[in-house]
């Protein structure tokens, strides 16, 4: 069978539809993907040898403009420019951005079956829209979208590393492996205020006898560098091994990072992207309620919270022992697997 995934923009929609790209295709099922020459999946599905089909990206206008007034048009004629792709596929599962809208339409016009998975708590546009198409919704966390809920279709390497040895994990690194380790990552391309906050505690942090593996993101001036428990580094291309070797981590709070935390058990720190709509602190909702896992305002973080806060928790084995089994009982390892076979049902 053939199965055109859309979805596009930033890692959140990619990297989903990556994992469920690869476990098709290890199926036996041929893959195309939709995306728009400006999203990062313009760089990353021909990376991973998939098909890439470009449509322009057409954002919704959020106000009353000229803009508004002919983009029904625009929409509707991308939505037919896709009609040979889509009565060519049998399925159509979208993973959401601006780039999935026009093809969640063309599915119904064009009567295929059509899959949403929607990776936050509070929906997208693209989403909301395409969700009046299908019942065929799955969805990560409790939140506004209705459907079926199995978490974030994670890359096989997540699920994998469960197995692989800390210690050594933590030697591939360049850690010392009989220490804690405080994993600090702001997404690809890094946050300056956690950055900052980490560099300035990282003295009382070494003092404490936590090591710290830094990825500082590529949007940057950090050089890289390896001391005595603390390594720095611009960008991590094994993020499971990190994850794993880790005793805690600082991060944003985006749903595939949320997903891979909880699916290894590390406790976390999160501090939602305070720009936006605010999604990222729903993502995390019932983790923080749990007490698997903290959340502070980006405003409100900074070395002395560092200091106050989470010193006392790497210190203790106790804390993190419990708050690691309270995040992996949220994690979800086969949610790939599920969103395949919803996928194989709403053909069926």
């Amino acid at each position: 069978m053939k199965f055109l995934l859309a979805g596009g923009g930033t890692a959140g929609h990619v990297n989903p539809l990556l994992a469920t790209a690869d476990h098709l295709a290890d199926l036996g099922h041929q893959i195309e993907v939709v995306g728009t020459k400006e999203g990062l999946e313009s760089r990353l599905v021909p990376e991973r040898g998939y098909k890439l089909s470009f449509i322009p990206k057409l954002p919704f206008p959020r106000k009353l403009s000229l803009s508004l007034l002919i983009f029904p048009f625009r929409f509707l004629a991308i939505a037919f420019s896709l009609r040979k792709r889509v009565r060519a596929c049998d399925c159509v599962i979208g993973f959401g951005g601006y780039v999935s809208a026009p093809v969640y339409l063309a599915a119904k016009l064009f009567s295929k079956p059509l899959v949403i998975h929607e990776a936050n708590a509070l929906p997208g546009i693209a989403n909301k829209f395409g969700s009046r198409f299908t019942s065929h919704v799955a969805t990560s966390f409790p939140g506004k979208l209705k459907g079926r809920m199995i978490g974030v279709p994670l890359r096989a390497e997540i699920p994998a590393s469960k197995d692989y040895d800390i210690q050594q994990a933590r030697v591939e690194l360049g850690l010392d492996p009989s220490k804690p380790v405080l994993l600090v990552t702001g997404g690809s391309q890094g946050a300056q205020r956690i950055n900052k906050a980490v560099i300035e505690a990282s003295q009382k942090l070494k003092d404490a006898g936590v090591q710290v593996y830094h990825i500082a993101g590529q949007n940057n001036d950090l050089a890289e560098k390896i001391s005595d428990g603390y390594v720095r580094v611009g960008y991590c291309n094994r993020m499971e091994l990190a994850i794993r070797a880790s005793d805690f981590a600082i991060s944003r709070a985006g749903a595939a990072t949320v997903s891979e935390l909880t699916a290894l058990g590390v406790p976390a720190l999160f501090i939602p992207y305070p720009v936006g709509n605010g999604e990222q602190r729903y993502n995390v909702a019932q983790l923080v309620e749990s007490e698997a896992a903290l959340m502070v305002e980006d405003k409100d973080f900074d070395a002395e919270y560092i200091n106050r806060e989470l010193i006392p928790i790497l210190s203790s084995k106790k804390k993190l022992s419990e708050m690691g089994r309270k995040m992996q009982s949220f994690g979800k390892l086969d949610a790939t697997e599920k969103l395949v076979e919803m996928a194989l049902e709403a053909i069926k």
